[in-house]
């Protein structure tokens, strides 16, 4: 067997347990901190895939500066462990309906797909994932997302600073 297939495998299923720590966890610390190997594991699929860019600023922005910023979230909010399971409501069904429906779609449309991979053209190789070929991407086709992103995220900051002001 192909070794970069079995370091898949292994980064596919830890991303995929720890993904469900985050979800499952009653602690909101231990949830970020699963969530931050979720990170890592991403990081090393990344490089599985020869996006070794993407692998640093994943571990870089999201491992490291995010989940900072969620730490500190949980820390002025004071959330504590949560003591009890809520009890089964009607959102909560068609949440978890809702996401068996699409994990069924996901599989239709991965056994859809063709066998082999896509390859690219000698000249695409040459610049795919560098930085200079991602800066232009990101400045120019993807701009108007990109700022949207900070946006989001600085309103989200404001909003757990309020949110923590009007509890003290």
């Amino acid at each position: 067997m192909n070794i970069e297939l079995i370091l898949f495998g292994a980064f596919a299923l830890l991303t995929l347990l720890s993904a469900g720590t985050v979800i499952f966890a009653r602690s909101p610390i231990n949830s970020a901190m699963a969530l931050v190997s979720t990170f890592f594991f991403m990081a090393g699929i990344y490089v599985l895939l020869w996006a070794h860019t993407v692998a640093v600023m994943q571990v870089l922005v999201y491992a490291g500066a995010i989940m900072v910023l969620f730490l500190f979230v949980i820390m002025l909010l004071n959330l504590g462990e949560s003591s009890t399971r809520g009890k089964p409501t009607v959102a909560r069904v068609a949440g978890g309906t809702a996401t068996v429906g699409l994990f069924v779609v996901l599989a239709i449309v991965l056994l859809k797909l063709p066998a082999e991979p896509a390859t690219l053209s000698t000249g695409a190789q040459a610049s795919f994932g560098t930085i200079a070929t991602m800066g232009q991407v990101i400045f120019t086709q993807w701009l108007f997302p990109f700022e949207a992103v900070s946006l989001l995220l600085l309103v989200a900051m404001v909003g757990a600073v309020v949110v923590a002001k009007s509890r003290i």
